[in-house]
C-alpha cells in the first residue's frame, strides 16, 4: 500500500466528471482503494473521492467506525427535506472549513469491489460525507455549494471566533 498524493483546490483533475469504473473486480481497483484509505487515515480525513488523489474514476472511499468503506461508481438520491447546515473540510482545500447546506437523509447504490450490488440508506454525518464526496466525482467542491461566504475561512480563525461566542450562540462543527 502506498500514500498517494493528494490533489489540492485548483488542479484540474477535481473539476471534471469522472469517468465510470469499467471493471470493479479489476485488481488495480482494489490496490487503489487500499491506497485510498490509507491516504484517508494517515492525513485525518473520514472521506476520499478517487479524483482527489489525480484518478479520475467514479469511486469513493469513507470511514465506518474502524472501517473503511468504498463505493464505486455511485449514484445519491436526496430524501427530502429538511436540508440541513454542517460545517465541512476537505482533504483537497485543507486548512479551510465552510457551511455547507445538505440533504439529511440520502438513498446510495453503487458496486462494491466484488463488483456486487450495494444500496442502502445514510442520514445524518454519513449522508454529508457521501454527498461530499460525490460531488468530487462530479466536478464540484464545497464552496460553490456555500449559500453565505461569510462561514468560510481557516480553521484556527473559525475556531478562535467560535470561543469568543457565548455558548448558546456555538453551533457544533461536523
Amino acid at each position: 500500500m502506498a500514500i498517494l498524493k493528494i490533489a489540492r483546490m485548483g488542479h484540474p483533475v477535481l473539476l471534471r466528471v469522472a469517468d465510470p469504473v469499467a471493471d470493479p473486480t479489476d485488481p488495480e481497483i482494489r490496490r487503489l482503494v487500499q491506497d485510498m484509505a490509507e491516504t484517508m487515515v494517515d492525513a485525518g480525513g473520514i472521506g476520499l473521492a478517487a479524483p482527489q488523489v489525480h484518478v479520475p474514476l467514479r469511486l469513493f472511499v469513507w470511514r465506518q467506525g474502524e472501517e473503511v468503506a468504498a463505493l464505486i461508481n455511485p449514484e445519491i438520491e436526496l430524501l427530502g427535506p429538511p436540508e440541513e447546515g454542517g460545517w465541512e473540510g476537505c482533504l483537497s482545500i485543507p486548512g479551510l472549513r465552510g457551511h455547507v447546506g445538505r440533504a439529511r437523509r440520502i438513498a446510495f447504490r453503487g458496486l462494491d469491489l466484488d463488483g456486487d450490488a450495494v444500496e442502502g440508506e445514510a442520514e445524518g454525518m454519513l449522508a454529508r460525507v457521501m454527498q461530499h464526496e460525490y460531488d468530487h466525482l462530479n466536478g464540484v467542491l464545497y464552496p460553490s455549494r456555500m449559500a453565505d461566504l461569510s462561514l468560510f475561512g481557516f480553521t484556527e480563525e473559525l475556531a478562535r471566533a467560535a470561543a469568543l461566542q457565548p455558548p448558546a450562540a456555538q453551533e457544533t462543527p461536523r
